[in-house]
C-alpha cells in the first residue's frame, strides 16, 4: 500500500519486545503500515529479526533509519528523517551525506522517502540526541511545515511529540498550510479517543509506545482512526 494512503501505522522499536501473537494481531488489525524504528539500541540483528517476523503478513512495512548500520534490504519503504529543528547539522544533512557517499550508487530511490521531522518534546530521547532544546510554537511549526513542502519538497512532514499528546491547534495549523506534503502525527496516543481526535487533523496517525504499555488500547486505535473520513 502506498504510504500516502496510510491513515494509521504502528511504530515498533527493535529494542523492545513484542510477541509473535501480538505481532500477528498488529499486522492483521487493519493498520495500513508498520514502521520499524527507534532511538537507542537499534542494531542490524534486531531490525532483521523484526523484519522477518513482520514479513509473514501482507502489511506494508517501512524502516525509519536512525543508523546506517541497521539498514537492510526487504522493506517496502525507507523513511529518512531530517530533523528540521535540530541544532546539530549531522541530523539535518550530515549523516545523510555520509550515507550517500557510501551507498548512494546502490539506493533504490523509489523506496526512499525523506521525512521532515519537527520534534515537539524537548525531554524525549530523540530531542536530546538531535540537539532539540526548545519547544517550537505554532508559528515555528507553520514555518517548518512550509519549509518541508516548499523549500525542500519533502513528501512527509512529521510532527513528533514522542511520549506526550500534542496540541491539536498546532497540528491543525500545520495541516492548513500543507497541500502536497503528507502530515504524520506521532506522540501520546493512549486510546482510540486520542487517535480519533488527531486523525481528524493529520493524514497519518503513528501509534508507538502504547503498544508496549496497553496492547488492547493500541489495537483499538485502528478502528478509531478508520472511523474518521477526511
Amino acid at each position: 500500500m502506498d504510504f500516502t494512503t496510510w491513515r494509521h501505522a504502528f511504530k515498533l522499536d527493535p529494542e523492545k519486545t513484542v510477541t509473535d501473537e501480538q505481532l500477528e494481531l498488529l499486522a492483521e488489525s487493519g493498520t495500513d503500515g508498520i514502521i520499524v524504528g527507534g532511538t537507542d539500541g537499534v542494531t542490524l540483528d534486531n531490525v532483521l529479526d523484526l523484519l522477518v517476523r513482520i514479513r509473514r503478513y501482507s502489511v506494508s512495512v517501512a524502516l525509519e533509519i536512525s543508523t546506517v548500520d541497521s539498514v537492510t534490504p526487504g522493506f517496502d519503504y525507507y523513511f529518512i528523517p531530517t530533523v528540521l529543528n535540530s541544532t546539530k547539522v549531522e541530523w539535518i544533512n550530515g549523516l545523510h551525506h555520509s550515507a550517500l557517499r557510501e551507498y548512494g550508487h546502490m539506493m533504490d530511490w523509489d523506496e526512499i522517502q525523506p521525512e521532515g521531522y519537527c520534534i515537539m518534546n524537548p525531554d524525549c530521547k530523540a530531542a536530546k540526541l538531535t540537539g532539540v532544546t526548545e519547544v517550537p510554537d505554532e508559528e515555528d511549526v507553520v514555518a517548518y511545515a512550509r519549509m518541508a513542502e516548499h523549500l525542500f519538497k519533502l513528501p512527509i512532514f512529521y510532527l513528533e511529540y514522542s511520549g506526550m499528546y500534542g496540541d491539536p491547534k498546532i497540528v491543525e495549523a500545520a495541516s492548513r498550510v500543507l497541500e502536497k506534503t503528507h502530515l504524520f502525527y506521532g506522540g501520546g496516543i493512549r486510546n482510540g479517543e486520542d487517535a480519533k481526535k488527531m486523525a481528524e487533523i493529520a493524514d497519518t496517525i503513528i501509534v508507538g509506545n502504547v503498544v508496549y504499555e496497553d496492547f488492547k488500547a493500541a489495537l483499538g486505535t485502528v478502528d478509531a482512526v478508520k472511523s474518521v473520513s477526511r
